[in-house]
């Protein structure tokens, strides 16, 4: 029996980035699951922060040459890999110069999330579906990471929905903190969001009570489970989790106690997959 893919996408992750509670469990995630018989890829935005040079990064140039459209523009996606230290397993990188060639990952030297975040997020989260359909490669589940993807099980769920690499693809979506989308415009977001035969009603989904974005909300009810990853998520989105009836984990507890509960948690979920089959 062939080895069950799996694919996390995460928007920061140890060595690449600085320690965070995102970086941190992305970091040891991909090989709790490896040391468990699963195939493991890892994809993450090239943040102007990463040394290429000490992280030995370097481009494929058999899968870049993609153009992701974000506002009615063309921007050309460029796909990069490095071997994670310590593990046996690549990690790609989604870059493109006008979104992530920045001193500054999220914010600027002041603190200020970049005004341009909400299309970063976009380009990020289309490149991701993109890169795994150059691949070839279809992931029996998709574990994503943090606000910059949680258009994914949107995408998946709905533009996607016949694409046969992603017909067998569980997801599941673990939400952390989302400091900048309160400096989203929701109607300017959601028309920028919109991709393939994607509707606005479709990602209304992102909107909370009083119409404004809410994005682990949204990526909350499009997947098949979901992990509360930290104690800064909102209230609405708290509320979310605790309303759903999905798979579900409240993994807000310190790190070294995590890593079984993660797997107590995913194992099923590659099982089902098994059986499946």
């Amino acid at each position: 029996m062939s080895k069950k893919r799996v694919l996390i996408v995460t928007q920061e992750m140890q060595p690449y980035t600085e320690l965070n509670e995102i970086s941190e469990i992305a970091r040891k995630l991909p090989q709790l699951y490896q040391s468990n018989n699963l195939e493991v890829r890892v994809l993450m935005p090239r943040f102007g922060t990463i040394n290429e040079r000490r992280h030995r990064l370097h481009e494929v140039v058999r899968l870049s040459g993609t153009n992701i459209i974000v506002d009615d523009d063309d921007y050309p996606l460029i796909i990069k890999v490095a071997s994670l230290p310590g593990a046996r397993m690549q990690v790609y990188f989604l870059d493109n110069e006008d979104f992530f060639k920045r001193k500054f990952m999220l914010e600027d030297a002041e603190g200020k999330g970049f005004e341009d975040n909400a299309n970063r997020m976009i380009f990020f989260c289309k490149s991701v579906i993109e890169t795994v359909k150059r691949f070839g490669w279809p992931p029996d589940v998709i574990h994503c990471h943090g606000w910059m993807t949680s258009l994914i099980p949107s995408y998946l769920k709905d533009a996607y929905s016949n694409e046969p690499l992603f017909n067998k693809t569980k997801l599941v979506y673990s939400a952390y903190d989302s400091p900048h989308e309160s400096s989203f415009n929701a109607d300017s977001f959601i028309e920028t969001a919109l991709t393939r035969n994607l509707e606005e009603k479709d990602l209304d989904i992102f909107k909370d009570a009083n119409g404004n974005i809410n994005l682990n909300k949204g990526a909350m009810l499009r997947s098949d489970a979901i992990i509360l990853a930290s104690d800064q998520v909102n209230e609405d989105a708290k509320n979310t989790f605790e309303s759903m009836d999905a798979p579900k984990l409240d993994a807000n507890q310190d790190i070294e106690d995590k890593l079984p509960l993660y797997w107590e948690f995913f194992e099923p979920l590659v099982a089902e997959e098994q059986e499946a089959e």
